[in-house]
């Protein structure tokens, strides 16, 4: 039978700010005995808060008897204690215990009238400045709004976070939006996708068949083709993919589509397929670019005696290089554009670290650039220059959601490497090249076997099979005495060869000096198992290393009992203490955490590591470290973080760990693909452990039908390159 308590919310022992499932202590008006422990669904509650709460009481095994509540209401606290609580509870930045307690002794039981009328009255306090009761208006003004929109919303499985992410785009015109036009939502705001927005459409009266619904679904659908990295689709597959999302007749989505065609919202490619405007002009730009850079000499080329150089630098590596190696260092320095490509062994480091030295002996300006914090660390590291992210190369003007350095303002460069190019998708191509002078050089420099970029896009395979630019191609692999195993295996797998020297049953039974090892399983429990087993007993105890840095778990799949959601939550029990401080989202102090979008306020990206280095409940943000750069985000920001003790192969796309772990079995069947597993190996600098199924690991390496990619760009590419330029 549903009771009904009513009382002043005296503490909040737990809360999950993505749904805002709330566990709290309710002091109750009717009696004064012991707080009550509730449970339920609660947005924006707030300490002080008087609350009317509907629900069962039911025994939980471990803290006994509490109110599951099914629905509740809340009113502003109107006696001084319960004011003094809620101002206090810290929903504002900036007021904690301190300034509520002043507030409030100030205006007494008139506190939240003054907050709602005439806050201006703040200044009678003493250290109440401008700023101080600016964010207090903000964040008065917002706390209401946000809770307005959370419980319009929560049916349709909007979190509090979209719902702050929402306020902060469009205020308090939020309601208004949503009303009119809730399909907009999908392309405006992360995180919120067409079927959400679908729901809450129907839930107002938009019917199933108007124009602004079909026309949603018809440009969502190349969204989706877009997250599989296609940047046109061909009309069949597109019309398929609308008719399964929007449940209509097959007349009425062409009928939009032929609309859309006509209004320019979407383009006919001469290969026949479909392709947003968006791709049409970026994928024409990088043809564009690419043919205005290759038009002029190298202005360096006068400036160095390239027989010499070679000779040089042959001498000053100490060694007498291959053939090809001499190419295509000669390729570097003779062509405008080109690409060098290869796996890894082949040389592509020491050619690069003698391709710099070259340039810095004859005082020429170079920028090195890499995807990723990681990869831009490795290029520094082997050429000893200092190379830069692409993003940080380019230099971000958050405010304007675009960058510093583009055709209007080049980078004061003469050369230009970019290194892990299989990694850049179609948008990042287009901005970089932007911003190269006419004058200068570009190597791309990158190794066309692993997976392409996560984005949109497959610049580098595109730019190779056009035959467009001169590349070089480094296959022979230099196999030095000592030299890590993990290069032959990675060799081994991308040609197709599965053999496996050793496989052993027991983790005890590893000989830590080697390289590469395979721990045979044939359930995912057991492979659960051994993978803890591995990493929080024997690896720590045959290397110097700290488990939670230095080793990195590189999962397929993100779901099922061996996914990488399902390792998170082991290895978050693992490395963090039972009952220690817990942040929002799941995540706790000392967190080991991935960025999963880009974030050009604070500068950091999609892919970078970091760890939660202080919890402020406070104001309810987190101080992240990304490789020694530190970071505050606030409770909208979180929700773009997800816990990196486990991450996807793809993820992991230049970088290299010291340790690599993967778990590799059948469950991972749709993910057991050729390219994804040399990729994961790759990523291994020192060591690598596949804890798997060895049928599972040839399956893998016998299936290469990767996913072609359906792009624009290979076509255009075809009419880059100038007469008489060579290749």
């Amino acid at each position: 039978m549903p009771v009904t308590l009513q009382g002043v919310l005296e503490r909040i022992l737990f809360r999950n700010e993505e749904n805002a499932y709330t566990i709290g202590q309710l002091r109750t008006i009717t009696t004064r005995g012991p707080l009550v422990v509730f449970c339920g669904t609660l947005p924006g509650i707030q300490c002080g808060e008087t609350l009317s709460l509907t629900g069962d009481w039911k025994q939980h095994p471990t803290y006994g008897q509490r109110l599951e509540v099914v629905s509740f209401q809340s009113c502003l606290p109107s006696d001084v204690h319960g004011i003094e609580r809620y101002l206090g509870s810290g929903f504002i930045s900036g007021i904690g215990k301190s300034y509520a307690a002043k507030i409030v002794k100030h205006f007494g039981s008139k506190t939240l009238e003054i907050l709602a009328n005439d806050i201006h009255r703040l200044k009678e306090i003493p250290g109440m400045g401008s700023r101080r009761i600016a964010n207090l208006r903000e964040a008065w003004k917002e706390q209401v709004n946000v809770r307005d929109l959370f419980i319009f919303l929560q049916t349709y499985g909007v979190s509090q976070s979209l719902c702050q992410k929402l306020y902060k785009i469009y205020g308090e015109r939020a309601r208004q939006v949503l009303e009119k036009d809730p399909y907009r939502l999908v392309h405006e705001v992360s995180g919120i996708g067409f079927r959400t927005a679908d729901a809450i459409a129907q839930n107002i009266g938009i019917p199933g068949n108007s124009p602004m619904r079909l026309d949603a679904g018809i440009l969502y659908s190349f969204d989706c083709e877009e997250q599989n990295g296609h940047t046109c689709l061909d009309r069949t597959a597109l019309l398929h993919t609308a008719q399964n999302l929007l449940q209509v007749d097959h007349d009425s989505i062409e009928s939009r589509l032929d609309t859309l065609l006509r209004y320019g919202k979407i383009h006919l490619l001469p290969n026949g397929r479909l392709q947003l405007t968006y791709f049409k002009v970026a994928e024409e730009n990088i043809a564009f670019l690419l043919k205005y850079l290759l038009r002029g000499k190298p202005l360096h080329c006068d400036r160095i005696d390239i027989q010499g150089a070679l000779k040089w630098v042959q001498e000053k590596e100490s060694f007498v290089w291959a053939k090809e190696q001499l190419e295509g260092l000669h390729m570097a320095l003779t062509k405008k554009v080109s690409i060098l490509t290869g796996g890894p062994g082949t040389g592509k480091t020491t050619l690069l670290r003698s391709l710099v030295a070259i340039l810095k002996a004859k005082r020429i300006r170079i920028a090195l650039a890499a995807p990723t914090g990681r990869a831009a660390q490795r290029l520094t590291e082997a050429t000893e220059i200092q190379a830069k992210t692409i993003h940080k190369l380019l230099q971000v003007k958050a405010d304007e959601r675009r960058f510093l350095h583009d055709e209007k303002f080049p980078l004061a460069i003469d050369y230009l490497i970019v290194d892990e190019v299989s990694m850049l998708d179609t948008r990042l191509v287009v901005a970089l090249l932007k911003a190269v002078p006419e004058s200068a050089c570009v190597l791309f420099v990158g190794d066309s076997d692993q997976l392409p970029s996560v984005g949109a896009g497959n610049v580098l395979s595109d730019m190779i099979q056009a035959d467009a630019l001169p590349v070089m191609r480094l296959k022979q692999v230099f196999r030095q005495e000592g030299m890590s195993s993990i290069v032959h295996v990675a060799h081994a797998v991308i040609s197709g060869n599965s053999t496996l020297e050793m496989v052993y049953a027991k983790c005890s039974e590893i000989d830590p000096r080697k390289d590469f090892h395979f721990i045979a399983v044939e359930t995912p429990e057991d492979c659960i198992e051994k993978t803890k087993l591995l990493c929080a007993h024997y690896l720590p105890m045959w290397y110097d290393i700290c488990p939670q840095r230095d080793i990195q778990l590189l999962v397929p799949l993100y779901k099922g009992s061996v996914g990488i959601d399902h390792f998170n939550e082991i290895f978050q029990s693992m490395y963090t203490q039972d009952g220690g401080q817990v942040a929002w989202m799941g995540m706790r102090l000392g967190d080991k955490v991935i960025q999963m979008r880009n974030n050009y306020e604070k500068n950091i990206f999609n892919g970078d590591l970091g760890f939660i280095q202080e919890i402020r409940q406070s104001d309810r943000s987190l101080a992240v470290d990304f490789d020694g750069e530190v970071v505050e985000l606030n409770t909208t920001e979180i929700g773009d973080l997800a816990l990196a003790y486990a991450i996807s192969i793809h993820k992991s796309q230049g970088s290299e760990f010291p340790i690599v772990v993967m778990p590799l079995l059948f469950q991972h069947f749709i993910m057991l693909q050729r390219n994804l597993l040399y990729t994961g190996i790759s990523r291994g600098r020192y060591k690598v452990f596949i804890v798997g199924d060895p049928k599972a690991y040839a399956s893998a390496v016998r299936n290469q039908k990767n996913i072609q990619r359906s792009t624009g760009l290979r076509d255009l590419l075809r009419s880059v390159r100038i007469p008489g330029e060579e290749s």
